[in-house]
């Protein structure tokens, strides 16, 4: 590490599929710009996102804690006080705090996520705020200074009011918000405002280091990606009518995003859902290489520690599942992260790959840890072993640590009530049916996942073997699965943070204990 504090760029690829990127398997070259990047950082192939949606994975990238942990589950939410985010504790330390976030349930609903930045820029609304706006007229700048509180209210009652959220979601309504009020921002302007932000902190002097939070929201619904690119991916469906018209169908249909679909898609649905997808993350992955390559031209690499990694995934129909509400399946929790850090990962010629599970909650102990700052946490408080829950060791060879032996992530679902909401009046068989109500839950451990619901098993996989999780393996492993049973049930018990390590020996069964012993979980 440099003798003074790194500046430190954290960027969030909003609802990016981990099978969707090339170097992590894809069939299509759809992120040269991520692979690069990953290929000389270190990349993890076993990253998992505490939560299957935005506001919950955010709460847990920002606090260190798991959903059960800091309770910001709902839109609706406000993040207890008591929980110091990653930006307050950066910016006590020291640190300019800066974010450039595309994703207006981060950015323009009051839920405490913004608290620690000293500017947050926000573009996924009517009147984006941007750094750089001095271009602007007296009067425009007068007129959107006095509309932006009136655009973030009115933005704040729509995810606070199940009739105002049902009634935006409609087919009417969706194509003319999610262009207006820019519901995806712009990855571009992001982009361009970041670069921009950052040279004249350089120029500046940088008296402070730099902590910048990127949102970008290119892979989100609704799917408009440049027609070239869709062409390009996609190039079965060029000139197909009946291809292009569905399109327009999923992308007007709000509340269809994160519905179970009516029936599975079919071939053409889902080839044309695909090469939409696949072309919307290649945009984007441009973009994000355009940063990157200009931070590595001026020489920022040599003292930036940078991440990038997905808050989750998408489903596309996998498990009966459509958008990213409900479930902890790979497609919604086992996400693409890289991290660079100076003098560990060079940013030049081969990268290192980490095997082990590890939670992306833990981020918040890494990038404290790395930026040498004191955090306000008391010592008695297990989410305060911040050396002891960073990633860095891992740069290093070190075991997994932090969780009682091998290498223990966790996942918790709280289904969304704003889209149970709109289930119950669009297809309220469905909530019954696929139970929908029901937090879930996962632990991977090894390459075994166990996924509960309400303190059943729903299914042991082998994730080695099995990675789209399509086998269960309960019925001939049932010992396996209740040992796994246990530790789910241990972790939700216990939501103080500690959630990466195996409880106490004293806290669990010797039967428990023993199974664990056997599968190679303790020591």
């Amino acid at each position: 590490m440099p003798a003074r504090q790194p500046n430190i760029l954290l960027v969030v690829l909003d609802t990016l599929r981990r099978d969707r990127l090339s170097i992590y398997g894809a069939p299509h070259e759809t992120s040269p710009g991520f692979d690069a990047f990953a290929g000389r950082a270190a990349r993890f192939d076993r990253a998992v996102a505490p939560a299957q949606w935005t506001i919950p994975a955010h709460g847990s990238l920002f606090t260190g804690l798991y959903p059960g942990g800091h309770r910001l589950i709902q839109a609706n939410g406000l993040l207890d006080p008591m929980h110091p985010t990653l930006a307050e504790i950066l910016q006590v330390g020291g640190y300019e705090t800066v974010a450039f976030c595309n994703n207006a349930l981060v950015g323009a609903i009051d839920h405490g996520l913004q608290r620690g930045f000293d500017r947050f820029f926000n573009y996924a609304t009517a009147v984006p705020y941007r750094p750089y706006d001095h271009h602007k007229s007296a009067l425009r700048r007068n007129f959107t200074g006095w509309f932006r509180p009136h655009a973030r209210r009115m933005g704040n009652m729509f995810a606070r009011s199940d009739a105002l959220f049902r009634m935006a979601l409609t087919p009417l309504l969706t194509p003319i918000w999610s262009k207006y009020i820019n519901f995806k921002g712009s990855t571009a302007l992001s982009i361009d405002d970041l670069i921009r932000y950052w040279d004249d902190h350089a120029a500046g002097g940088a008296e402070r280091p730099l902590f910048a939070f990127v949102n970008l929201m290119g892979a989100h619904l609704p799917y408009h990606p440049p027609r070239d690119l869709v062409d390009r991916f996609a190039p079965e469906i060029r000139g197909d009518k009946e291809a292009f018209a569905f399109m327009r169908r999923f992308n007007a249909d709000g509340a269809g995003w994160a519905s179970p679909p009516d029936r599975p898609f079919s071939e053409l649905e889902s080839r044309t859902l695909t090469g939409f997808y696949d072309a919307e993350i290649a945009y984007q992955d441009a973009q994000l290489d355009r940063l990157l390559t200009h931070l590595r031209a001026r020489g920022a690499f040599d003292d930036t520690v940078i991440v990038v990694l997905a808050d989750h995934g998408e489903s596309h129909g996998e498990h009966a599942i459509m958008g990213h509400g409900f479930g902890v399946y790979r497609e919604l929790v086992h996400v693409p992260m890289a991290l660079h850090v100076p003098g560990v990962t060079s940013g030049a010629g081969e990268g290192q790959r980490v095997s082990a599970n590890v939670s992306t909650r833990r981020l918040f102990h890494t990038l404290i840890d790395l930026a040498g700052v004191e955090t306000p946490l008391a010592s008695d408080d297990p989410n305060a072993d911040i050396r002891g829950l960073s990633l860095a060791p891992l740069l290093a060879g070190a075991r997994p640590g932090a969780d009682g032996g091998r290498g223990l992530a966790y996942s918790e679902a709280y289904p969304p009530s704003t889209f149970l909401h709109v289930l119950e009046h669009r297809n309220p068989h469905t909530i019954e049916r696929m139970r929908l109500r029901l937090v879930r839950r996962a632990v991977y451990a090894g390459d075994r996942k166990l996924i509960a619901e309400a303190g059943q098993i729903a299914g042991l996989y082998d994730i080695g073997r099995d990675p789209a999780e399509l086998h269960d393996l309960t019925a001939t492993h049932p010992a396996e699965a209740e040992a796994l049973l246990r530790q789910v049930e241990a972790f939700a018990a216990d939501q103080s943070g500690v959630g990466d390590r195996v409880p106490a020996e004293q806290d669990m069964s010797a039967e428990v204990t023993e199974h664990l012993r056997a599968l190679g979980y303790i020591d």
